[in-house]
């Protein structure tokens, strides 16, 4: 069974949209899927996949002994996907106790005989839960969008990920660990605290952690996927937190590719349909399919080389400027079949423009905390 944790750095760059549309298109190809709604804060997977609220969801199976886990799992209307929806309703699921998340993980697993891929929609940030079921794969995914504290955020995600590797992997007590938490506790900064700076440290006072550790990281290579991009140049947003992740995290970081912001989403939602279902032909849903696709191209646990890494990027760019010709080319055809008025494309850029300006002021607010902080000797 190949496992596919999907995170984000932070809420609102369409996590859900993904995992349910991607769950739906591996399904369509006939893989046997089970979807997990892990944002046990805020579950509403059910929604995007356009089921009512479940009546009992992972949360009730947690919190009541006394219900079998096989209750919580769902048959869907489409063949080959059935779902686990999350809980909402019962009380401190978004923090569960270590026996829980053990009980967890347990019943999971034990749907390998069934089930082809899990798909686990997490929850957004860095709690050490959403990090734990994120790092059961090597290959987990991390959805971003371009905005400034996507990127910012997709990549703080990814170094939580490798140091809280790095806690799992040192044995509490060893030489090891100790430096690892009097680094983290000393005060000296979080610039000290970068895998390149202090991997050497670690070989040399427990060389025995470090090959253990080093041979896990190697094991941990995410996948990144750039949503809601509006143009070919919103993609370059991925180069960056690549080069991020080779020199401050030793982390290999794969592009499944990109997938521009279609307003369609929306009516699928107010239709209870996935896009895939709803409108499979649209340049979102055939995105997904191309990102599935790429999945099932790549054997479980098998690692593209740095030359492979390299060509997804330079695929992903061809992707966005073809897809931005393709969704161009849409929107000529619906304003010459009437489809589209010209006051509705004079509308869509006036909210196109407000969104741009928001995002400017973002960024604006961002350098300047960047510059600050630099000048007080702290690096990025």
């Amino acid at each position: 069974m190949r496992i596919i944790p999907v995170a984000s750095g932070k809420g609102g760059v369409g996590k859900s949209l993904v995992s349910a549309n991607l769950g739906v298109a591996l399904a369509q190809a006939g893989q046997k899927v089970v979807l997990a709604d892990l944002d046990l804060g805020a579950s509403n997977l059910h929604l995007v996949l356009g089921h009512q609220s479940p009546k009992a969801g992972l949360g009730t199976f947690l919190s009541d002994t006394k219900i079998d886990f096989s209750q919580a799992l769902i048959e869907t209307d489409l063949p080959n996907l059935r779902f686990i929806p999350g809980d909402t309703e019962v009380p401190g699921m978004a923090n569960l106790k270590v026996s829980q998340r053990r009980s967890l993980v347990k019943q999971l697993l034990s749907l390998k005989d069934s089930t082809d891929i899990l798909i686990l929609d997490l929850g957004a940030g860095t709690h050490q839960f959403i990090l734990d079921f994120f790092l059961l794969s090597g290959q987990g995914i991390i959805v971003t969008s371009p905005a400034v504290t996507a990127v910012l955020n997709a990549y703080v995600f990814l170094k939580n990920a490798v140091f809280r590797l790095m806690y799992t992997v040192f044995t509490k007590g060893t030489p090891a660990f100790n430096y690892i938490d009097q680094v983290r506790k000393g005060g000296s900064g979080p610039q000290r605290l970068y895998i390149p700076k202090v991997l050497p440290e670690i070989k040399n006072i427990d060389p025995q952690a470090y090959e253990k550790f080093t041979t896990r990281l190697h094991l941990l290579r995410p996948r990144l996927i750039t949503n809601m991009i509006d143009n070919p140049k919103d993609a370059e947003v991925a180069v960056k937190i690549r080069r991020s992740c080779e020199e401050y995290l030793n982390l290999k970081l794969e592009h499944l590719g990109v997938i521009y912001r279609d307003s369609v989403q929306d009516t699928s939602l107010a239709a209870r349909l996935p896009i895939t279902v709803y409108k499979p032909q649209s340049i979102l849903s055939q995105a997904i399919y191309r990102i599935a696709d790429k999945i099932l191209e790549t054997p479980a646990d098998e690692f593209l080389d740095d030359r492979a890494i390299e060509l997804s990027f330079q695929e992903a760019g061809i992707e966005a400027v073809q897809d931005f010709e393709s969704k161009m080319e849409y929107v000529e055809d619906l304003l010459h079949s009437g489809t589209l008025t010209t006051g509705d494309l004079i509308e869509t850029i006036k909210t196109q423009q407000l969104e741009l300006t928001k995002l400017k002021k973002e960024n604006n607010f961002l350098k300047m905390k960047l510059s600050k902080a630099m000048k007080q000797g702290f690096r990025p």
